[in-house]
């Protein structure tokens, strides 16, 4: 695929990095009327015990999430009130290791950027805003309660880990919120919130000058106050994970999960990234036989998959998921697939065929500015860009397939979990 490399000059992009720490990336798209901007932490649910200047600080399942709500909080009020003002949509969303927030405007960028930087950057938290904040994110948890899929992958990742922080909701429980304090949350803010642990990633009809002037105007032009700040490692997981759950809820269809507990990926491992992200699609993905056997026989629906569930520090998950009447015969045919290639070799046909379904994704995923900007700040946060990105996928070859078969997706490390209408079994099982 040597005609790849040239198409990852698509990806590059301005980089700086200002006297505060903070790295600003710019892709100036000059035929767009849009602005996206992505304004991202380092601070994830995961993220639960840390040393700040020598103090040892432990927050309770869901206290990300919690700060993302509470950034946008002032004492001059919300900040969707001062962005509604200017015509702008604003969002933010929690993962695993990051917080991010967004807006896509078509004017007013320099307001728009000021808003963004200013609300993240001047906390404010008062026993009674938590209070309120705590009641509304206890409905939130209440409807990912009873939200099938996401049911479905905390309890696979609950199977096939014993410590690490995955198996917790991203949005904690109602009384792991209930613990937290101004105290504690501004702990997390000089810990996470600094400069240095951040990255601003702008796309579309704007200029890296444009997005320095804005960082300027929000003092980050400056060094940052300093702290010292370690994370506390995440313990390597030593038992074998639990190999079945099932559980009943009020679906129309069984729904099943067949995951896979794998090596964590290292920081900047991008072989390793994309081989995890390949391989899922090489097994059953929409260009397989196994997949085409699968949906002609009515087994599984079209959103039956393979993915990459989770890439984070001390953890890797790879998760086959679907609706079917039959999910038990459906995972021993994904099971017999591995199984298959792993002994006969993956067909080189189907992985160049897969390779290029993969990198005409990346490709067009740059055709967005709220695709390019978030997709820059992530793989910033993973230590590599997304021209980087390009040029190792395109390296890839079917012998690094097999090789990682030999070793990835091992029947060992796999768990099965399956939510049953309500119905038809009794309430939970557990092997």
């Amino acid at each position: 695929m040597s005609e790849q490399r040239p198409a990852a000059a698509a990806a590059r992009c301005e980089q700086v990095t200002l006297p505060s720490g903070l790295t600003v990336l710019c892709r100036t798209m000059p035929d767009y009327s849009t602005v996206h901007a992505a304004y991202v932490t380092a601070f994830g649910s995961i993220d639960r015990a840390f040393t700040l200047d020598a103090r040892a600080v432990t927050v309770p399942a869901g206290t990300a999430h919690f700060l993302e709500h509470k950034m946008f909080e002032s004492e001059q009020g919300d900040a969707f009130d001062l962005y509604a003002q200017t015509g702008a949509s604003a969002n933010a969303f929690t993962s695993f290791d990051s917080t991010c927030y967004i807006f896509t405007a078509t004017d007013q960028t320099d307001k728009n950027l000021d808003i963004l930087l200013g609300m993240v950057g001047r906390p404010w938290f008062t026993k009674e805003t938590i209070a309120k904040e705590q009641g509304i994110i206890g409905q939130e948890i209440k409807m990912y309660d009873d939200n099938p899929d996401w049911r479905l992958l905390t309890g696979l990742f609950r199977c096939l880990y014993r410590s690490h922080p995955i198996r917790d909701d991203i949005a904690g429980t109602v009384q792991s919120i209930a613990q937290l304090t101004p105290e504690l949350l501004y702990a997390c803010t000089d810990a996470f919130y600094r400069p240095a642990n951040m990255v601003l990633a702008v796309a579309g009809s704007i200029t890296l000058e444009e997005a320095v002037a804005a960082c300027r105007r929000a003092g980050l032009d400056t060094p940052a106050a300093t702290h010292a700040v370690a994370r506390a490692p995440q313990a390597a997981e030593t038992q074998p994970p639990q190999r079945e759950l099932t559980f009943t809820m009020p679906v129309n269809k069984p729904c099943f999960a067949l995951g896979y507990r794998e090596q964590p990926v290292a920081r900047g491992d991008l072989r390793r990234e994309l081989l995890a992200e390949l391989l899922p699609d090489l097994v059953c993905g929409g260009l397989t036989d196994l997949y085409r056997k699968l949906y002609d026989e009515a087994l599984v629906n079209p959103e039956f998959s393979g993915d990459a569930a989770c890439l984070v520090d001390g953890a890797c998950v790879i998760a086959f998921t679907g609706e079917s009447e039959t999910p038990r015969a459906v995972a021993d045919m994904v099971r017999a697939e591995i199984a298959r290639l792993r002994a006969q070799g993956v067909d080189p046909e189907l992985f160049t065929l897969v390779k290029n379904q993969l990198y005409g994704e990346m490709l067009s995923n740059l055709e967005d500015v709220d695709g390019t900007a978030e997709s820059m700040a992530m793989a910033h946060l993973r230590g590599h860009t997304l021209a980087q990105s390009l040029d190792a996928l395109a390296a890839l070859t079917v012998a690094d397939a097999d090789q990682a078969l030999q070793t990835m997706l091992r029947e060992e490390n796999a768990a099965y979990v399956e939510i049953r209408p309500q119905q038809d079994a009794p309430a939970a099982q557990e092997r």
